[in-house]
């Protein structure tokens, strides 16, 4: 594996984002770069964790939809159960995060349920079990100084939330290229039948992918939380379509056995400097979503399998 073909269109994207958005921002006057790169990481640590845990899944070819209900349910949990001790309280939020994977992943693979379907209802009742837990009300973060600590500048540029969203994917990236978790999740996500005659074990990888997905999930939600220093049962339930939209930009195949960590990384880097970028510029939230959505379906037919046939008949 590595940086042949399966990352190079991700990274591509992201140059050409990159390019055009700082000749943008030199041509208006900006040159708050270190403010403008803050916010970009910050951004990433929020979507990009996700975005990996979610990506993984689809490598394997199945789908968590939960990870929004999952990331609002563990920052909720976090809070509540932080009243004495806000490193318990963090410990409970991810605990429950690894635990919805884990109920997901057993509940695919053991009775042979729709990947889609089984998190879909997992979906719906976190977000109602969001509720439950904070009695629908907005809880506050009684730790000012963990607050401090999560949002606190490091070298300019980076902060305790991205830091540990980097060391996630610089993790992720390690195992899938130099252990063979990388060639058995793109075997599952292939052909889990003819991956299973050859001795992968399909049904532990998605088993442990789901974890990962619910682990991440939770982490980026509870790590947000307190960095915002407030729980909303409703609060963070829109980062599903980022998180989708990273992982397709990144090169991540909705069917399967396609896709590695630092494509998604490039992928949620690219969706994060446009943001940044164009929030810089003052460009509206629904331009934003032009753009965004420009982006997802230049992608759509770069990836085109008929495409690269259609081209050299005309030629």
């Amino acid at each position: 594996m590595g940086l042949i073909g399966e990352e190079k269109k991700p990274l591509a994207i992201f140059g050409v984002v990159a390019i055009s958005l700082a000749a943008a921002l030199v041509m208006q006057g900006n040159t708050s770069v270190e403010l403008i790169l803050f916010s970009i990481l910050q951004y990433f640590a929020t979507i990009g964790p996700v975005a990996l845990g979610l990506g993984l899944t689809m490598i394997a070819r199945e789908f968590d939809i939960s990870v929004g209900s999952t990331m609002s349910v563990a920052g909720c949990i976090a809070v509540v159960a932080s009243t004495s001790d806000p490193y318990l309280g963090a410990a409970c939020g991810i605990g429950v995060g690894l635990l919805i994977g884990l109920s997901q992943g057993v509940l695919v693979t053991g009775l042979g349920l729709s990947s889609i379907s089984v998190s879909l209802g997992f979906l719906i009742t976190l977000a109602g079990f969001a509720y439950v837990v904070t009695g629908n009300m907005t809880i506050p973060l009684d730790h000012a100084d963990v607050t401090s600590a999560i949002n606190a500048p490091v070298l300019g540029i980076f902060s305790f939330r991205s830091i540990f969203a980097i060391a996630c994917f610089a993790i992720a990236s390690f195992i899938f290229l130099k252990t063979r978790a990388g060639v058995e999740l793109i075997a599952t996500g292939s052909d889990p039948t003819a991956a299973a005659t050859a001795g992968v074990r399909t049904t532990r990888i998605v088993v442990i992918v789901f974890m990962i997905s619910g682990g991440l999930s939770a982490a980026a939600g509870v790590f947000l939380t307190y960095g915002l220093s407030v729980a909303s049962p409703s609060g963070l339930t829109d980062i599903l379509v980022p998180a989708i939209s990273a992982a397709i930009i990144g090169g991540v195949s909705l069917t399967g056995g396609r896709g590695t960590p630092i494509g998604i990384a490039l992928g949620a880097l690219t969706l994060c400097l446009l943001n940044a970028g164009l929030n810089a510029l003052g460009v509206s939230p629904v331009a934003q979503q032009v753009v965004l959505a420009f982006v997802l379906f230049t992608v759509a037919v770069a990836a085109a399998p008929q495409l690269y046939r259609i081209i050299p008949q005309r030629s």
